[in-house]
């Protein structure tokens, strides 16, 4: 789940709360933060994405004073839902759920029918657009991703080539779909796949628990992961750019398999990518809050204060009261109970969730 929060006028502080059902739940504080100058060449959500009319979670995002905290559902869609085990039955495809426009919709909205959360993230996976530019996967029931030819060499990355955006129409199309059922209740949420956790999959062929292969290549093939993570920074960030013109209000960065490198090796095959993509959304579209989430992100948070993000999520191993003290008051946190406490005693739920917002 992931909920989020803003101060208002109502004695709320410049603040912003997510919850996190994989992650943990989260909170955000940022000040209010001067909107950089407009373009006049933004797609209709670009141009629109500031007004008193924004939902409460981008008000909240962006830092902006707000009448209560919002709340929404980060892995709004699983197996906690009757109406998704029901549907995954019939469609026991991941990829036909994720990449069929009907599917998605119903997916994406089948939470937001249930609670009305002041989120609704699109039902997609990290890894959909790689076949956009020339990686194909499969989703094995038992194994997970599997990319069916690693790329370890510069043979290997003739492959790549430049996003091929009308790949993922069911993505666009989605997105306006779920923009306008929900329409100014709620906001619409999109998100992408960090280079260094997107190219571990492509490194590796698939999931793993030691990325060994990937964190050879920084020793012994530096020239060819680098220019992976070149192809996927801007490919991710049109991606990005593309979400936000077909309807979503804010954008995550998941760089989940960032914590698995050490301080000094994130700032130098993760960050300056992340970064990148930052400067290249905000630039087209500057007003569209931005959040980055990272796995085991506890000796990462002063590192992740300057990609220009709007929002960084703290998992439930970073103690809320630290991470707002190490980032400052300048960004807003999202966090952080642990997920597990969903398997608790309703009073024991409340009552974290009320330490943290407190």
């Amino acid at each position: 789940m992931a909920t989020s929060i803003n101060s208002s006028a109502l004695g709320w502080k410049h603040s912003s709360f997510f919850v996190q059902s994989n992650n943990g739940f989260n909170v955000a504080s940022p000040p209010f933060k001067p909107k950089p100058p407009r373009s006049s060449n933004f797609s209709l959500y670009c141009s629109a994405a500031s007004s008193s009319s924004d939902p409460l979670l981008v008000k909240a995002a962006r830092g902006d004073p707000v009448s209560r905290p919002p709340a929404w559902m980060m892995r709004q869609a699983g197996r906690y839902m009757a109406v998704y085990k029901n549907l995954a039955e019939k469609y026991p495809s991941f990829r036909e759920r994720s990449e069929t426009t009907e599917l998605i919709v119903e997916i994406s909205l089948q939470p937001w029918k249930a609670f009305r959360p002041d989120g609704v993230i699109i039902f997609s996976d990290i890894l959909t657009p790689l076949p956009a530019f020339g990686v194909d996967f499969d989703i094995e029931e038992v194994r997970g991703p599997v990319i069916h030819s690693p790329i370890h060499s510069e043979e290997g990355l003739k492959v790549l080539h430049p996003i091929d955006l009308d790949r993922l129409k069911f993505v666009g199309d989605s997105l306006k779909i779920l923009r306008r059922e929900v329409g100014g209740h709620a906001a619409v949420l999109g998100f992408v796949g960090a280079p260094w956790t997107i190219a571990t999959y492509i490194v590796e062929g698939g999931t793993t628990r030691t990325y060994t292969t990937i964190k050879s290549m920084c020793h012994t093939a530096p020239h060819v992961l680098r220019t992976l993570l070149s192809h996927l920074t801007q490919a991710i960030a049109d991606y990005a750019i593309f979400q936000v013109e077909s309807g979503a209000h804010c954008i995550q960065i998941f760089d989940s398999w960032g914590g698995q490198l050490p301080p000094e090796m994130w700032e130098c095959w993760s960050k300056s990518y992340i970064k990148e993509i930052v400067n290249l959304v905000k630039k087209k579209c500057p007003e569209v809050p931005i959040v980055l989430y990272i796995n085991g992100n506890g000796g990462l948070l002063e590192r992740m204060k300057d990609t220009g993000v709007d929002v960084i999520g703290l998992d439930w191993t970073v103690d809320m009261a630290d991470g707002r003290r190490r980032l400052g008051s300048g960004i807003s946190v999202q966090g952080n109970v642990d997920p597990a406490y969903l398997f608790s005693p309703l009073d024991a739920l409340t009552e974290e969730i009320q330490r943290l917002v407190t």
